[in-house]
């Protein structure tokens, strides 16, 4: 395997309203050893973590459902999109990160969780890392409505569903989100519910 030399010339902000937004300016060395200069336009969020709650007896799923722009702006008439649970990290560790943002979002409390993967999940522009989890759910872990925190502003209608119901919903194009699609596949394959 080839592994590539890089030099960053400069890394430029060009936006930091939100996140960051860098231009960077970097020699890569291709595998005939020559040099070339390229420029990228590179998003920093920060990390993540989603999850994917399930109750086996009850063969259900816990999702969400809220506006994003990107997505309006894309072709999403409503703007509505239904996904896992999920957050960026703040400055907990991934598993303290999901715990507290399914309490948040959701309204249920878990004290485990398990992983099951990280992913780029649009590594040619965006540096975020998404640690994604499953982690099963009952009544008595409810500890509130959940719909996420007032001074984030979120607006998130929580939902609960049949695994099945919500596996069907990728196949008809209700549910969009890759993060999502595939901690639902993940549950299909390993037989979680």
């Amino acid at each position: 395997m080839h592994i590539p030399e890089i030099k960053i010339q400069d890394t430029q902000i060009l936006s930091d309203n939100w996140y960051i937004l860098n231009k960077v300016t970097f020699d890569f060395k291709k595998n005939d050893n020559s040099w070339i200069t390229q420029k990228r336009e590179v998003y920093d969020r920060g990390n993540g973590a989603a999850i994917l709650l399930y109750n086996k007896e009850k063969k259900t799923v816990i999702l969400t459902r809220q506006f994003r722009m990107p997505t309006y702006l894309n072709g999403n008439k409503t703007g509505l999109l239904i996904e896992v649970c999920a957050g960026l990290l703040d400055q907990d560790n991934p598993e303290q990160c999901i715990i507290r943002e399914t309490e948040e979002e959701t309204g249920y409390r878990l004290t485990t969780v398990s992983k099951v993967m990280e992913t780029y999940m649009s590594p040619g522009a965006v540096t975020e890392i998404l640690y994604l989890f499953t982690g099963e759910y009952n009544e008595s872990m409810q500890v509130s409505e959940g719909g996420g925190l007032e001074e984030e502003q979120e607006n998130i209608e929580v939902l609960e569903m049949t695994f099945d119901e919500a596996y069907a919903m990728i196949a008809s194009g209700e549910i969009k989100d890759a993060k999502t699609i595939i901690l639902l596949q993940h549950a299909k394959i390993q037989g979680l519910i």
